[in-house]
């Protein structure tokens, strides 16, 4: 198995584990003491992933250390200090929105790259997997659920929008109207329901994850390379309601919209 292919340091501050093994990546968010709640490190770790994987990988799977998949945000983001040399989101408001939109920007290339035809993505969720949890499991192709999965987009009771790539494909796999309801309430979706309504492939006991998981990267990595990314091409084209780039744009707007006037309530931004 090789190792990591990006710079130890930089995966450390992220809290995140990658390892490369044949044709396979397994990204592991590893910070289970914080339920894998992610930083602009996170962002910042998964975004020089996925430059520096090599053609030769194929498939790639996202997982989490621990009981949870990714309880989202840290909250120390919320706070003026931020985290480490990151600062809060209350920051954002205090810069000229060029800059502002383009930091989101820099944080939706952590999760956009994992719809890029070159590879298939696998998520394999246990526990809860929350706001940028959730977002960061829906970025993947595909997504398999322990039984005791819980996702839930928390942005909206927070005063904030989903802003890191999620909207689209959460409209793509369960229509507009339950995308609507399970954003605005922010209620928690179980595995089952999941995979009822199309935001699971697969939901398993927690014990047969990681063998469900090894059984799917098995049978999509046997065709032909060319062929499948060719087909996950086509797929995407097929399935553009928007163009992405319109919807991602969208979303940092509308955040840095919501980042702005709460600071303003709160006596932040200048």
């Amino acid at each position: 198995m090789a190792e990591s292919v990006v710079d130890a340091d930089l995966l450390d501050r992220g809290g995140v584990g990658l390892t490369i093994h044949g044709r396979r990546a397994t990204i592991t968010l590893d910070r289970p003491d914080k339920l894998n709640a992610q930083t602009p490190h996170t962002w910042q770790a998964l975004r020089e992933i996925g430059r520096s994987l090599s053609a030769e990988v194929r498939v790639v799977v996202l997982c989490g250390a621990g009981r949870a998949f990714s309880a989202g945000l840290d909250r120390r983001m919320f706070s003026p200090e931020g985290v480490d040399d990151a600062p809060g989101l209350a920051a954002l408001a205090e810069r000229p929105t060029e800059q502002s939109d383009a930091e989101i920007a820099g944080y939706q290339q952590a999760f956009s790259w994992l719809r890029e035809p070159e590879r298939v993505t696998i998520a394999a969720v246990r526990g809860h997997a929350i706001g940028a949890g959730f977002q960061l499991a829906l970025a993947c192709d595909m997504r398999v659920l322990a039984t005791d999965a819980r996702l839930r987009m928390a942005e909206t009771g927070l005063g904030l929008v989903p802003d890191l790539g999620g909207t689209l494909p959460l409209v793509r796999a369960v229509g507009y109207a339950r995308a609507v309801e399970i954003c605005v309430t922010g209620r928690e979706v179980t595995a089952e329901e999941a995979l009822r309504i199309g935001l699971a492939n697969q939901v398993v006991d927690p014990d047969g994850l990681d063998a469900a998981v090894d059984a799917l990267v098995e049978s999509v990595s046997a065709p032909p390379e060319g062929a499948v990314r060719e087909t996950l091409s086509l797929l995407a084209l097929a399935d553009e309601a928007v163009d992405p780039e319109q919807q991602l744009a969208a979303e940092r707007a509308a955040q840095l919209r919501r980042i702005t006037e709460l600071a303003q309530q709160l006596g932040v931004a200048r």
